[in-house]
């Protein structure tokens, strides 16, 4: 059972398992352009937040962004129904300006394909998926209560692990 705000949600969708394929999806980034999953040569962590304008969707952006921009070849996508204006602008007054964010605000196709579209909400439920550089699903985190943080370490510690 998925939990937001304190009340059950229902999720649409399936969700994936580690050692499954991630699906290609093509979604907006905060320029305007389609961008799909298979646009990023390597490993990424795909991030899903309900809205970047909130405490813990910010910080789970900035967190990740922050611990691994480093890494060469590796990619955060960070995933939300917000429009790409309110992404660019959430960067902009963030400063960061290499976060690669994506919206799913225009058919939710990513929500419904990925299990994670909050029927009640028309929102993205809070999830953390790590994938090598094949799309190989290497780690997930589906949170139970979408308004908790995911655990950092754990999804971190998988993307630095792949070989």
């Amino acid at each position: 059972m998925t939990i937001f705000i304190g009340k059950a949600v229902t999720l649409v969708g399936k969700q994936f398992q580690v050692g499954e394929i991630a699906p290609d999806f093509t979604l907006l980034s905060s320029d305007l352009e389609k961008r799909s999953l298979s646009d990023f040569k390597g490993k990424k962590v795909i991030s899903v937040v309900p809205s970047i304008d909130t405490g813990i969707c910010s910080t789970q952006t900035r967190t990740f962004n922050q611990a691994l921009a480093d890494l060469e070849d590796t990619y955060i996508l960070t995933i939300s129904v917000d429009l790409p204006f309110a992404q660019a602008r959430w960067c902009g007054a963030e400063g960061l300006d290499k976060a690669i964010m994506l919206s799913d605000y225009y058919d939710h196709s990513f929500g419904k394909q990925y299990g994670l579209l909050m029927e009640e909400w028309h929102l993205l439920a809070r999830a953390v998926l790590v994938l090598d550089e094949d799309n190989k699903i290497v780690y997930t985190q589906y949170l139970e209560n979408v308004n908790s943080e995911p655990d950092y370490v754990s999804a971190i510690t998988a993307l630095k692990a792949i070989k």
